[in-house]
């Protein structure tokens, strides 16, 4: 089999690909929604949809991006120095910026939507 050179893959995040004969590629998009079902043992079984997938990169930038300033948070609740009006400000932009987004991942309908969702914190 070959590829074609002017056949772009699709994106291994959020598509199953295959390779055809023609060296084309063929992308199926991934399950926006979890799914959950019942295996032939009898067991519930969870599989994560790319919503989920997407909001857990969100929280998980969002967390390590506030990890620089936690420090200000434990001074404040240990020996009660105020949080510098500076910090707040950010950290509050941060987590806004992460309660929009998450709110954005929700809404989406459709693969396409979701792929336009920046998951960077950008504030």
């Amino acid at each position: 089999m070959f590829i074609r050179q002017d056949e772009i893959r699709p994106d291994d995040r959020y598509y199953w690909v295959t390779a055809n004969p023609d060296g084309s590629f063929t992308g199926t998009p991934k399950e926006l929604e979890d799914k959950t079902e019942t295996g032939e043992d009898g067991k519930t079984y969870t599989y994560k949809g790319l919503k989920s997938n997407h909001i857990a990169q969100v929280k998980h930038n969002t967390n390590m991006t506030l990890a620089q300033t936690d420090w200000y948070v434990i001074r404040k609740a240990e020996r009660n120095v105020e949080i510098p009006a500076d910090v707040a400000t950010y950290r509050a932009a941060v987590i806004a910026w992460a309660t929009a987004t998450e709110a954005s991942i929700t809404a989406v309908t459709t693969v396409e939507q979701l792929k336009a969702i920046n998951l960077g914190v950008s504030i």
